[in-house]
């Protein structure tokens, strides 16, 4: 287990307080949200990011969400209750991990209507303490999972940010990172600076130099040359969200990296919490994929990069098909081809 050196959320009880990861790497800084509407706008601004740290805050932000509705009344109106759930629900389209947490904690009040708001809230709060605490294990034991795949020192390429910045615990393909790392079975890291919001160079590279791992920046365009040079033995990224098939939806350019692994003969490995996991959705082309502002593109900072009134597109995410995927790692271990067999089984 890696020691904690920072704190992405921190539940007070009666705020949700977030490191700041739009002034990352230079200033390390904080916002606290004291009510479901600040939570639902942090999660939109990228304030906090990472799927897996998305359906933790989520959760957070219901609690603070019913504590209003307190305020005005003593006993629950479900009506209120769902428009909670909606604004929540309506930040992120593609991290199937704020619907799984926001689900969850539907169910909860579903099979609790009988008791008493100041009850209700209790529990919900209970839970949303649980789910945290959960992901804080799941990415140990994904760490773990993965790590043990690789028998020698290896040097690996990952892509936008998947460590304790964008989970409740030590990440996700971070985990596997900080694990191989603890083991001395890590040679280097190359982290994709992730264009047009710069996850791996902002975020990705001030998380391992904190840990004092080996770690150089990239620009995106430079993965395939580095192949190419056999300077890379293996992919692990994270993912946004897994469909039945195995189709995985993660920060775009992780399918042009999955491209390059399958030309290069380079093993590809994505990690992520079975919460991750949506089977209700069959494969990759049935996935919302969130389009944002063109600014994150044309500008950094307050500099133009793009000539004014210049068209731009911004997805956010792209979808990498299965059969160029290596394996997945999950808490529950590695699961290999037919993904719907094996994604299932650990489901049960």
């Amino acid at each position: 287990m890696t020691r904690e050196t920072f704190k992405t959320i921190e539940w007070t009880k009666t705020t949700v307080r977030l490191l700041d990861q739009r002034r990352l790497p230079s200033r390390e800084a904080y916002v606290s949200c004291s009510t479901h509407s600040e939570v639902a706008q942090a999660i939109e601004d990228m304030v906090v990011r990472g799927a897996p740290a998305i359906g933790i805050v989520a959760a957070y932000g219901l609690v603070l969400g019913l504590r209003e509705l307190m305020v005005k009344q003593q006993t629950a109106d479900y009506n209120d209750i769902d428009t909670l759930f909606s604004r929540l629900a309506e930040t992120r389209p593609t991290a199937v991990n704020l619907f799984w947490a926001l689900d969850r904690l539907k169910r909860l009040i579903d099979l609790n209507k009988q008791v008493s708001l100041p009850s209700l809230i209790e529990r919900v709060e209970s839970e949303a303490e649980a789910i945290h605490q959960e992901d804080r294990e799941m990415c140990d034991a994904m760490g773990r999972y993965g790590a043990d795949l690789f028998d020698s020192s290896v040097r690996i390429l990952t892509h936008c940010n998947t460590g304790a910045l964008a989970t409740g615990g030590t990440g996700t393909a971070l985990a596997v990172i900080r694990e191989l790392s603890n083991r001395g079975k890590l040679t280097h890291v190359f982290a994709d600076e992730t264009r047009p919001f710069l996850q791996g160079s902002r975020l990705t590279a001030w998380e391992l130099d904190r840990d004092q791992i080996p770690v150089s920046v990239i620009t995106d365009s430079m993965a395939a040359d580095l192949m190419k040079r056999r300077q890379v033995d293996a992919v692990i990224v994270g993912a946004d969200r897994i469909t039945a098939n195995g189709d995985v939806a993660n920060k775009i350019g992780t399918y042009g990296l999955a491209v390059l692994c399958r030309m290069h003969e380079i093993p590809f490995y994505v990690v992520a919490p079975t919460s991750t996991v949506d089977l209700g959705t069959s494969d990759g082309s049935f996935i919302e994929i969130e389009q944002r502002s063109s600014r994150e593109v044309t500008h950094v900072g307050q500099y133009m990069l793009v000539p004014d009134g210049v068209a731009v597109l911004n997805p956010a995410f792209d979808v990498t098909p299965n059969e160029l995927i290596t394996a997945i790692i999950t808490e529950y271990g590695v699961v290999g081809k037919p993904y719907e067999t094996g994604l299932l089984a650990q489901l049960k």
